[in-house]
């Protein structure tokens, strides 16, 4: 009998210890697989914001065949192809992503800017008209501003590229396109207050320096503005500088401008020495 007992505690034992196994591995599995979504999770923003446009394609490629039936993978593919210059495969594969059931109305404005990258823009106007207007993002905004200026309808693109540059920390962009959409329009003042800002915000940005010397020449205003630049990039300005005055009819002032660029670039600047050579002859 006690035999039996002891036998009987044994098995009520081990069966525990089974149970208690069977417990801790599922714990330990169910942990693993939070661990690995988070660890998924942070490789893809990492992939996205900090690696090579054209590695973020290749992972995002071999993880998304691997995992068709991630849609954050396929999104991934997505916006890392319109980084690395490749709009046309980018929105080929965001017409997918739109087909998947967790697909949302944000994935429509994605898709809106691959287009439009693509020169396809009444197909991406008719998509940013399928999002719901509560659906109030920086990136519509932004996208809405853009149409609205091809469409050559100055007053609502002047209002989203407001709302746009309210609506982020880094408007320096978005303030570049509002001011050269301003320079196409002849509102030369204007633009250069909008040039002016989006460097403040964005030292880096040499488009916005180049198209600030643009607007300033177009007014005949023949000096550099008070920006931080580099030696090679003051050359760079003095020589679109001089161009704009060639255009605007000053020709010797034109000549000074280029002199000074071959002058002030640390290297042999051959698009400048053309331009005089050009006009001397």
């Amino acid at each position: 009998m006690r035999k039996m007992t002891v036998a009987v505690l044994c098995l009520i034992g081990t069966t525990a210890l089974t149970a208690c196994e069977k417990s801790e591995e599922a714990d330990v599995s169910r942990t693993l697989k939070d661990l690995n979504v988070i660890d998924e999770s942070n490789l893809n923003d990492v992939m996205l914001n900090a690696a090579d446009p054209n590695e973020a394609v290749a992972y995002f490629r071999r993880a998304a065949t691997s995992n068709p039936e991630k849609i954050s993978l396929q999104r991934g593919l997505g916006l890392s192809l319109v980084r690395a210059g490749r709009a046309t495969e980018g929105a080929v594969v965001w017409s997918k992503v739109l087909e998947h059931k967790e697909s949302k109305d944000a994935d429509k404005i994605q898709y809106a800017d691959a287009l439009i990258r693509t020169g396809e823009w009444k197909k991406a106007e008719d998509m940013l008209d399928s999002v719901p207007p509560t659906l109030e993002t920086f990136e519509r905004y932004r996208l809405e501003a853009i149409i609205a200026d091809t469409n050559k309808e100055w007053k609502k693109a002047d209002s989203f590229y407001e709302i746009a540059t309210g609506m982020t920390t880094q408007p320096a962009s978005v303030m570049n396109n509002w001011g050269y959409s301003k320079l196409s329009r002849g509102e030369y003042s204007e633009a250069e207050r909008l040039f002016t800002e989006a460097v403040t915000y964005d030292p880096s940005l040499f488009t916005a320096k180049n198209n600030l010397v643009l607007a300033r020449g177009a007014q005949r205003k023949y000096t550099l503005p008070l920006i931080r630049v580099s030696q090679a990039e003051r050359a760079q300005l003095l020589h679109t500088m001089a161009l704009a005055a060639v255009k605007q009819g000053d020709v010797s002032t034109g000549k000074g401008l280029l002199q000074d660029a071959i002058d002030t670039h640390p290297q042999y600047f051959e698009a400048a020495v053309r331009s005089l050579e050009t006009l001397e002859s």
